[in-house]
């Protein structure tokens, strides 16, 4: 019986800190730029809209995943994740098919903010204040 326990215990280890979440999530990824790149949408707002998806976040029980999406080119990101989620049935299939799973995800989409973010720590970094510091110059 204590065998079985901890057999039990480490497998449940073993899953929450397994790769497997990180695989299927890059796997989804890739999918869901393809659809994207193909242009199999028909919703008229995300119609011919070129979108990246950054990351993909898979629950690790394989039941959830969560797609970081942004317009390329910028535009209003909200619409987009929005439109996505009317769409989040359609991509569901269309992601079983592409990803070999046992059960197909329930998808969820939301804002990619990294681009933003990154905008921001590039712009504090061209402050000439910031450059002098960065360059060694003395006041």
């Amino acid at each position: 019986m204590a065998r079985r326990k901890r057999s039990a215990d480490r497998d449940s280890q073993d899953a929450a800190g397994s790769t497997r979440p990180l695989r299927v999530g890059e796997a989804i990824r890739h999918a869901l730029s393809a659809i994207f790149a193909r242009g199999e949408l028909r919703d008229p707002e995300l119609a011919g809209l070129p979108i990246t998806v950054s990351e993909v976040r898979v629950s690790p029980d394989l039941m959830r995943a969560t797609a970081f999406v942004a317009p390329l080119g910028g535009g209003d990101v909200s619409r987009v994740v929005a439109a996505l989620h009317r769409a989040a049935p359609f991509l569901r299939g269309e992601v079983v098919k592409a990803v070999k799973l046992r059960r197909a995800p329930e998808l969820s989409f939301a804002p990619d903010t990294s681009f933003d973010y990154a905008s921001r720590i590039d712009a504090v970094l061209r402050q000439p204040s910031v450059r002098r510091d960065t360059d060694g110059e003395d006041a």
